[in-house]
C-alpha cells in the first residue's frame, strides 16, 4: 500500500457514519455491570453511616438484593451494621487496611517492604525539611502560598499525607505476620 493510499477502513462518502446517538450512554455502561461489583464499588465509597435504600439506588439495584449483599459485606467484615431504624451501613477502614497491608505482604519480599519504607520516609523526610514542619497537618497553606503557589503547596502537602499513609501501611506489612506468630522487626 502506497503512502498516498486511503486505508479500507475509513468510510467513504457513500459509506454511512456510526450513528454515535445509538450506542449507550457512559452511564448505562457503567451500571450494566453485574450487581456485585456495583454494590462493592457503592460500600468502597461509603464516607457515612448510609441507609440500605441509598446503596441499592447508588449501586441500581432493588432494596432487597441491596441488603443481602450489605449482610454478606457485614459477615466478611467489609462493612459494619448500624442497628436502629433504618438499619445503617459504615464502610469498615480497618478491614480496607488490614486488605491493603495483606496486599503487600502477598506482593512484595521483606526486603522488598523495607526498601520501598525506607524510600517513603525519605521522600516525607524531604517535605518535613522542605516545610520545617512535623507533619502535613502543621503546614499553613495561606503562610507557605506567599512563597510558593498555592496549588503548588496544596499538592505538595497531599504528597506528604499520601507517603505518610503509605509509610504507615508498609510499617505495618513489614511488621505483621499473618501466620499468627511474630515476625522478627527490621529497623529501616
Amino acid at each position: 500500500m502506497d503512502l498516498t493510499d486511503t486505508s479500507p477502513d475509513i468510510p467513504r462518502d457513500a459509506e454511512e457514519t456510526p450513528d454515535f446517538d445509538a450506542w449507550d450512554s457512559p452511564d448505562e455502561a457503567l451500571t450494566d455491570g453485574p450487581t456485585r461489583e456495583r454494590m462493592l464499588d457503592v460500600v468502597v465509597q461509603l464516607r457515612e453511616p448510609t441507609k440500605v435504600s441509598t446503596v441499592a439506588t447508588r449501586a441500581d439495584c432493588d432494596t432487597e438484593t441491596a441488603r443481602e449483599y450489605l449482610q454478606w459485606f457485614a459477615e466478611m467484615g467489609m462493612v459494619r451494621e448500624l442497628s436502629g431504624r433504618p438499619v445503617r451501613y459504615e464502610r469498615n477502614d480497618s478491614y480496607l487496611r488490614w486488605r491493603r497491608i495483606e496486599q503487600i505482604r502477598q506482593r512484595y519480599s521483606e526486603t522488598q517492604i523495607v526498601a520501598r519504607l525506607k524510600e517513603t520516609l525519605d521522600a516525607a523526610t524531604e517535605y518535613r525539611d522542605h516545610f520545617d514542619a512535623g507533619s502535613p497537618d502543621d503546614v499553613s497553606l495561606v503562610e507557605e502560598s506567599y512563597e510558593e503557589p498555592i496549588e503548588d503547596v496544596w499538592e505538595a502537602v497531599s504528597n506528604w499525607k499520601s507517603l505518610e499513609e503509605r509509610a504507615a501501611l508498609l510499617d505495618a506489612a513489614r511488621r505483621e505476620d499473618t501466620s499468627g506468630g511474630h515476625t522478627e522487626t527490621i529497623d529501616a
